[in-house]
């Protein structure tokens, strides 16, 4: 099977979706004997080489500085599409639902290969973050829902991620497709653990409570502060490491300072070694997680991985499948719901470890499981297309325009092949009629010494004439 994969950002930018292409990359190849390709936009300096696939980088725009250090690709890039439709796919799988679903869509006008779209993330909040206008902000999420409504089936990563999409106006159908974890499953060992948190200020018998993640305050970075507030007033030790970067970082440091509960506070930074992020999970006894912004939640089934237990937030997304006190905790969005939960549990660290242990038994999810539901269902996708069952998505007049414009560059390339051929025989013509040239000009020498040397000889015979 031949499969593109496209998504908005790739390494070098770090994210929960650039982990899910990686791993989708790397088993479908690897377990599967998958042909891949992956389409992204270009980032400056990425080393694209370095990959067991091929990953077709296109023309992007520096947009850092609006949307915390992504960019954004431009899907129109005629080369892009030259080479990705080139490839042939058979499915298109697209992780994001603006420029990677309009590349998409244009290849499926090339290839005939049906689109793919999972649904990770809630992009309406980061959609209202970055564009300040409503009115602007509303237009563009009602042209992101139409996007993701003319490809041919719609994967969420859980049944909130879905209706989240169902409340932003989307009409269509939609299936879970979980995601899953690339750590396996066990506790790191201690002279690994100690190797990665060395030199923090990491008492022993004190708790230590941890999130990793984009530091962004959606994350409800706010509300785990105020709980720790409370927690330290009412005499509890602890120590809260934060793993990760985002443009609230600082705010989250300086918020801590403010609270008087800096000093437990620890503020890592990002972390892009998976072993040391296993072995921070390994040492901390409970996970907090108090975000109603994720629709999965990969940290949630990362700690668990390693026997790690997390506090989430009844009914959100990253909260299915838990099992409150059995194999996580499951809390009110307010920071006294935290804080107690925190001075209660924190007393009994046995009790949290076996909760860790539950979680690793029944929540954990390996990345070679999801992606073989994933390989299975691009079959049945496969099965539909060549039988003519796979529903034909209604025509929107956006779909003509994407029409149009495959067209316009499908006509592009076949001129400028066009060009090449010519220029090809061209040159090829040329050079053979430099090597007659070359050719005649030899014989004429040859010729031209044969003669003077049948002279010279009939003046040597008259001389000795």
């Amino acid at each position: 099977m031949k499969v593109c994969l496209l998504n908005d950002s790739f390494p070098p930018a770090i994210d929960g979706v650039v982990n899910v292409v990686l791993n989708y990359a790397d088993h479908l190849g690897k377990d599967h004997g998958a042909q891949v390709v992956v389409g992204t936009p270009e980032y400056p300096d990425a080393d694209y080489g370095r990959y067991p696939y091929r990953v077709i980088p296109y023309q992007s725009f520096d947009t850092t500085a609006l949307t915390s250090g992504y960019r954004a690709g431009n899907p129109f890039s005629g080369k892009a599409v030259e080479e990705l439709a080139d490839f042939r796919p058979e499915i298109i799988h697209s992780h994001c639902p603006v420029a990677s679903t309009i590349l998409g869509r244009l290849l499926r006008e090339q290839t005939d290969a049906p689109v793919v779209f999972t649904y990770h993330t809630k992009f309406d909040i980061d959609i209202h973050r970055a564009v300040k206008l409503p009115v602007a902000a509303e237009e563009a999420i009602r042209v992101m829902i139409a996007n993701i409504e003319a490809t041919d089936e719609v994967w969420a990563v859980s049944r909130g991620a879905g209706e989240n999409l169902r409340s932003l106006g989307y009409t269509g159908d939609w299936r879970v497709m979980n995601n899953g974890v690339d750590f396996p499953r066990g506790r790191v060992p201690q002279e690994a653990v100690d190797r990665a948190t060395a030199g923090y200020d990491l008492p022993a018998g004190v708790p230590v409570l941890l999130f990793v993640g984009r530091m962004m305050t959606y994350k409800g970075l706010p509300l785990i502060l105020d709980a720790l507030k409370l927690v330290m007033d009412g005499g509890q030790d602890f120590r809260m490491v934060f793993i990760g970067k985002g443009a609230d970082k600082e705010k989250m440091e300086q918020k801590a300072r403010t609270l008087s509960i800096g000093e437990k506070c620890i503020f890592v930074g990002p972390i892009y070694d998976r072993d040391a992020l296993r072995a921070w999970n390994t040492r901390a006894d409970l996970f907090l997680f108090p975000s109603t912004f994720d629709t999965n939640g990969l940290v949630v089934r990362e700690a668990a991985a390693c026997g790690l237990s997390c506090v989430l937030i009844q009914g959100s997304c990253a909260a299915e499948g838990i099992t409150d006190g059995r194999n996580g905790f499951l809390i009110d969005e307010t920071p006294e719901a935290l804080a107690a939960l925190l001075k209660k549990v924190c007393t009994d660290l046995p009790h949290l470890h076996q909760v860790g242990q539950h979680a690793m038994e029944e929540i954990y999810l390996s990345w070679q499981s999801a992606v073989d539901e994933a390989y299975d269902r691009y079959g049945a996708l496969l099965d539909l297309k060549r039988s003519g069952q796979l529903p034909p998505k209604r025509k929107l007049p956006a779909d003509y325009l994407v029409a149009l414009a495959s067209r316009s560059m499908e006509e592009r390339v076949r001129r400028r092949r066009i060009r090449q051929e010519l220029l090809t025989d061209f040159k090829e013509t040329a050079q053979g009629m430099m090597e007659n040239i070359q050719e005649a000009q030899k014989n004429a020498e040859q010729r031209w010494t044969k003669v003077a040397e049948d002279i010279q000889r009939e003046l040597e015979t008259l001389r000795k004439g």
